[in-house]
């Protein structure tokens, strides 16, 4: 039987040519498989894997292979330091909706918000970031996917986020409070982009990924309909592609939005717009 060690060698030359970060892959999936943080398998490598955990770790790098996201293998992803669960009906969380995190506490502060709105929750990455940093807030997460929900109840569940509410609601159909702030990470990726048939982007509901021939069209919508439950002096916060910081902006001043601004995250691409209702 192999060690820990022969076990990921073998394991990162099977991913090599299907996974920019084979080695990574393979300690996740392994780590997940024996019930063992990452670090254990640097501490013990001429440990002896069980077999039944080798079997089922030969599964997961065939189907991480084939092109699976780990997330989805492993049923979770870390975000926020925050460990979440995931499935094939939410987005996997990614680092730079941080920045969102991050613009939407500053804007909590500034305003002294008590009552926020998270538009397309999924997973309840960024409701939950925002309600374990400010536990007396108000965080509506809000989703048009009943099966995104389950997910986001678990997680709430899971971190004991009590001043969260789970509410089901295609944008702002099913909602009638009025906010302080409104995040959201819409769809923004344009319908005829090849990403969208490429890498982990292939697993993950094309629902939450395709914002219509330009990419714009749930950007859009929200930022019409956002000052109907803003209160006045409240901001809106949206993540966006890349390439379409100027063209947020303009909607958002065209919308009536004052104090409008993009931020950049850490590849040093525009990616956060934000506005305040006048």
């Amino acid at each position: 039987m192999p060690n820990l060690a022969a076990v990921l060698r073998d394991a990162e030359q099977r991913l090599a040519h299907s996974s920019p970060s084979a080695r990574l892959d393979a300690e996740v999936l392994l780590a997940h498989v024996l019930q063992k943080p990452r670090s254990y398998l640097a501490a013990w490598p001429a440990k002896t894997p069980p077999r039944d955990a080798l079997a089922y770790f030969g599964e997961l790098l065939e189907r991480r292979a084939a092109g699976q996201p780990v997330a989805h293998l492993t049923g979770e992803r870390e975000f926020w330091s925050l460990s979440l669960q995931v499935s094939e009906a939410t987005l996997i969380p990614r680092p730079e909706t941080e920045l969102l995190v991050e613009r939407a506490a500053t804007a909590i502060r500034r305003n002294a918000a008590s009552r926020v709105l998270d538009l397309g929750t999924g997973s309840g990455a960024i409701a939950l970031a925002l309600a374990l940093k400010f536990p007396r807030l108000k965080i509506t997460a809000s989703d048009a996917s009943t099966e995104a929900l389950r997910v986001a109840e678990r997680n709430r569940k899971m971190l004991g986020a009590s001043n969260v509410s789970v509410v089901h609601s295609d944008w702002f159909q099913a909602l009638n409070d009025d906010y302080e702030i409104i995040v959201a990470n819409p769809p923004y990726v344009p319908g005829d982009d090849p990403h969208l048939r490429e890498g982990d982007v292939r697993f993950e509901p094309r629902l939450a990924l395709d914002g219509g021939d330009d990419g714009l069209e749930c950007l859009r919508y929200i930022i019409r309909l956002a000052p109907r439950r803003l209160l006045h002096g409240g901001w809106l916060l949206l993540e966006h592609g890349f390439d379409q910081g100027a063209a947020v902006r303009e909607l958002l001043s065209a919308a009536g939005f004052s104090a409008v601004g993009t931020h950049r995250d850490l590849a040093g691409h525009e990616r956060v717009s934000e506005g305040r209702r006048q």
